[in-house]
C-alpha cells in the first residue's frame, strides 16, 4: 500500500462534501517579518502596534494578505495538487481580524463539478473557510480550479456550476467594532489622502518596479505552506511548456499590494476581493509594475470614520503601467499582462492632525 499522498483528481470530488484540512497553523511574529522581509508591505496597521493600539485594536492585526496565503496554502493538498490551473476567485470576504498567536483552522466545501469537453480535466469550484482557535470565521472564499482526471474514459455526474457574485456587496463588509480609523494621521501613514479624495474612473500609477527573485518567490510559498510542485520542483517544470518553476500567484497579488502603498498608504485594510485573473505567469527574474483604477466607492453602514473603495490592480511585466490623467495607458499594450485584481478596501474619512506619540519629535 502506498502511503503518500499523490493528491486529489477530478473523479475523487463529490458534491456538496466537506474537507478538513490538515496541519492547523498558529501565526507568529516571525511569520510576519518573513512575509515583510519578502514582499515590503508597508502599511501601517499591520507594522506598527501603538498606532493599532490607538485605532482600537488588541493587538496589531496580521496582514490581511498573509492570513489569505496562510489559509489557502491549507486546502493545496487536498484541492489543487493535481491542478491544471487555479481559474480564480469570488466572494473572498475576511471576517475577523487575526493576531500573532492565533492558530487558523481551514476546511472546504465542495459546490460546483464541470467536467471539461476534453475530458482529460474538471474545474471543481470550493467555498473554504478559515476559524481561528475561539471557532470564529474569520476568512471566507470561493475558488476553482481546473483538475486533471485519473482517467479520461471515467463517467462523470452532470456538471453543477455555482452561481456566484461577482463582488461583495457593501452591507459584507466587516469592520472591526470599537475601533476609529480617524486617528490615523498622515505623518503615521505616510499619505494625507482621504476616501474623499479619490474619484471613481481615476487611475493611480504606483509609479515603482519590484524584481521578483528565484529565491525569495519559493521561500513566500514555503511560508504559506502551498506545496503545489508547479512552484518548487525544477527538475519536473523542465519537461512543462514553460521549462521552468512558475512564480505562485498569490505572491504576485501581495507584490502588487505593497506597490500599491505609494498612491494608496491610507487604504490600510483589505475588506474583501470580488475576483482576479492571473493573465499570464511571472517567472523569476521579471520586474512587475502596478496600477489602479477606481472602480466604486461607497459609505460603510454605521461608520463615519472610514468607507470603501473598490478597486481594479492591474500588473504588467517588464514594462510599467503608466497612465496618463485620463486613464489611456501611455506606454505599449504589448507588455505581458499577468494579473488584474478587483478588491475593497477601507479608507479613513478623515485623518487626526496630532500624531499618536505624543514625544515624536
Amino acid at each position: 500500500m502506498n502511503k503518500s499522498s499523490t493528491g486529489r483528481f477530478f473523479e475523487d470530488f463529490t458534491l456538496d462534501e466537506v474537507i478538513r484540512h490538515g496541519t492547523p497553523r498558529t501565526i507568529t511574529a516571525g511569520d510576519v517579518s518573513l512575509y515583510i522581509a519578502l514582499t515590503g508591505s508597508r502599511f501601517v496597521l499591520h507594522s506598527a502596534a501603538p498606532v493599532a493600539g490607538a485605532i482600537g485594536f488588541e493587538d496589531t492585526p496580521v496582514d490581511d494578505m498573509l492570513v489569505f496565503h496562510i489559509a489557502f496554502g491549507k486546502t493545496v493538498p487536498d484541492i489543487s495538487l493535481n491542478a491544471v490551473a487555479n481559474l480564480g476567485y469570488a466572494e473572498v470576504r475576511f471576517l475577523a481580524p487575526v493576531f500573532v498567536g492565533d492558530t487558523l483552522f481551514v476546511s472546504s466545501r465542495v459546490i460546483g463539478l464541470k467536467e471539461n469537453s476534453n475530458g482529460t480535466t474538471g474545474i471543481v469550484y470550493v467555498r473554504s473557510s478559515a476559524y481561528n482557535q475561539h471557532g470564529d470565521k474569520v476568512l471566507s472564499w470561493v475558488r476553482w480550479v481546473m483538475v486533471a482526471k485519473r482517467e479520461a474514459s471515467q463517467p462523470m455526474e452532470p456538471a453543477v456550476v455555482p452561481t456566484l457574485s461577482t463582488m461583495v456587496s457593501a452591507e459584507h463588509l466587516n469592520v472591526a467594532p470599537h475601533t476609529d480609523f480617524r486617528r490615523l494621521g498622515a505623518s503615521l501613514t505616510g499619505s494625507d489622502l482621504t476616501w474623499q479624495d479619490y474619484q471613481v474612473g481615476e487611475w493611480i500609477d504606483h509609479v515603482d518596479g519590484v524584481t521578483v527573485d528565484e529565491a525569495e518567490h519559493v521561500m513566500a510559498t514555503r511560508l504559506y505552506q502551498n506545496t503545489a510542485q508547479v512552484h518548487f520542483n525544477e527538475h519536473r517544470m523542465q519537461n512543462s511548456r514553460f521549462g521552468r518553476r512558475l512564480v505562485y500567484g498569490g505572491h504576485v497579488m501581495s507584490l502588487a499590494r505593497a506597490l500599491s502603498h505609494n498612491g494608496l498608504a491610507n487604504a490600510v485594510q483589505i475588506l474583501a476581493m470580488n475576483g482576479g485573473s492571473h493573465m499570464a505567469p511571472t517567472f523569476a527574474g521579471d520586474t512587475l509594475y502596478a496600477a489602479s483604477r477606481v472602480l466604486d466607492k461607497w459609505p460603510i453602514h454605521g461608520r463615519d470614520d472610514c468607507a470603501a473603495l473598490r478597486l481594479e490592480t492591474v500588473v504588467r511585466k517588464n514594462s510599467p503601467v503608466h497612465r496618463n490623467e485620463h486613464g489611456a495607458p501611455l506606454n505599449s499594450d504589448t507588455a505581458p499582462l499577468v494579473l488584474t485584481w478587483d478588491y475593497t478596501v477601507l479608507v479613513p474619512t478623515r485623518l487626526d492632525s496630532m500624531p499618536i506619540v505624543s514625544a515624536w519629535e
